[in-house]
């Protein structure tokens, strides 16, 4: 391989960082830029020494008409002189930026790696090899940190994630120009990267060159510093990684609970990690931010049991007795029910038992005995009501007369001046006769079926804890 320097770097990325195995199926990302071309040449060049099995893909991210066609027919006519197999995906960035409400190019990077992990499975693929290089890892860092980031996004980008490998990320963008200038090996430039609308391409074009002015040896130290920055972030991972395990007490696809009592001692560089890889490593909790963690920690360090917070996405977080509970489940909402005098109705996932009796009680006082507390026990006027009760979950409009309130109210902000928590309203039974609500179960009946002097039959209503 001629080009010493690059040829140098470039197998000394592959060894440091164990990126290459003998026999690898590898797929390239091929742009037909520069940086991608390059690689394509270069794992080209040592395809016998490691006996590696060479592909490449082109996504078509339906961007750029205009250009498109002229770039695909390059990289077909560039793999089949190598004789590297070609293959083409095409991806709509336009609607998947609509539907998830991203910036072009955060839709665009998605679903470029979902492209580049459909093809890799299509051909068994070991390794993914991407053309990212020093001035991209310099670039992504100070944008990192003018954006806000901790160590992790401060280390850039990572050399190799799983199957994914970048070879090129210890070689500066000249070399790579060089290479190819001596080489006589062609290219085809995007002209969206000459375009300043993007953030990346106002530091390249801009602010990068100023910056290499102050210190020449910009890219060298900026390498070292995120090369320091991994190595800590590694070894911060298996502190995590070992802390988590024991602090796990279930776990399921929306839903995680931590273990209360060592979670609240932990050191807070260390809880912070553990809260954000414990959201991460559950399907239904990721997407949140800094300032979410930081909320989490606040309901740890000052909450009570029972305690808790919304976050976006549905994802709440809830300090009980021994546990902390994170999860983005639906709240549970109870089913209809129909209720008779003599009844004892089981109701699924409120976790309660409703039982209904008649009573004769001519000389009833109006003492809070007689009448129940309201909460778990209830007398009411039976003689007012319409059989069978109907129980079920509150409704959109829900309105009701309080007892001791005078007056009407909506059930929603009753619920809410009793600071029930939003993902248990779901679950409290509901009791009904006819259209008319006669008592929010554990809480307080209506004051229209209250009885009175008049009342000759009585409806006795608890609820209990049921075990179900």
């Amino acid at each position: 391989m001629s080009n010493p320097e690059i040829a140098d770097i470039f197998a000394g990325t592959i060894r440091r960082h164990g990126m290459l195995q003998q026999g690898d199926i590898v797929l390239v990302g091929l742009s037909g830029g520069p940086d991608s071309v390059c690689l394509l040449h270069l794992l080209h060049r040592i395809q016998a020494q490691f006996g590696l099995q060479l592909h490449a893909v082109y996504v078509n991210h339906n961007l750029r008409p205009e250009e498109i066609p002229a770039e695909i027919s390059f990289c077909e006519k560039t793999c089949r002189e190598l004789g590297v197999n070609f293959i083409l995906k095409s991806v709509d960035v336009a609607s998947h930026q609509k539907q998830q409400g991203l910036n072009r190019q955060e839709a665009g990077r998605e679903l470029r790696y979902m492209a580049f992990e459909e093809a890799a499975a299509g051909i068994g693929a070991s390794k993914i090899a991407l053309a990212h290089n020093a001035d991209d890892q310099a670039e992504t860092i100070f944008m990192r940190l003018i954006r806000g980031s901790g160590p992790k996004g401060l280390g850039g980008i990572p050399p190799k994630r799983g199957r994914i490998i970048r070879p090129l990320i210890e070689t500066e963008r000249g070399l790579i120009e060089q290479f190819l200038e001596n080489e006589n090996i062609p290219f085809v430039l995007d002209s969206s990267n000459l375009k300043q609308d993007y953030l990346r391409n106002r530091f390249r074009l801009s602010l990068m060159p100023e910056l290499k002015k102050i210190n020449p040896n910009l890219l060298h130290t900026l390498r070292t510093t995120a090369s320091i920055l991994q190595e800590e972030e590694r070894y911060l991972e298996i502190i995590v990684t070992k802390t988590l395990m024991k602090l796990i007490s279930r776990k399921s696809a929306h839903r995680i609970e931590l273990f209360l009592s060592p979670l609240e001692r932990l050191e807070t560089v260390i809880l912070r990690r553990v809260l954000r890889r414990a959201i991460d490593g559950t399907e239904g909790l990721r997407s949140i931010g800094f300032q979410n963690i930081e909320d989490i920690m606040n309901l740890l360090k000052n909450g009570s049991p029972g305690d808790r917070i919304y976050l976006p996405k549905g994802l709440r977080v809830i300090r009980e007795y021994a546990l902390l509970v994170i999860t983005s489940e639906e709240p549970v909402r109870i089913a209809d029910y129909l209720l008779r005098p003599g009844d004892e109705v089981a109701i699924v996932g409120a976790g309660v038992v409703i039982k209904a009796s008649l009573e004769d009680r001519p000389d009833v006082s109006e003492k809070a005995e007689d009448l129940g507390d309201g909460k778990s026990s209830v007398l009411l006027d039976a003689g007012k009501m319409l059989f069978p009760l109907t129980i079920r979950a509150r409704r959109c409009g829900d309105l009701f007369y309080p007892h001791g309130f005078g007056k009407r109210k909506k059930l929603q902000d009753y619920l809410v001046d009793e600071k029930v928590p939003r993902d248990e309203r779901e679950q409290i039974p509901i009791l009904l006769s006819g259209s008319d609500i006669i008592w929010v179960a554990g809480y307080r009946s209506d004051e229209r079926f209250r009885p009175t002097a008049d009342t000759k039959k009585y409806l006795r209503l608890v609820i209990v804890k049921g075990k179900f």
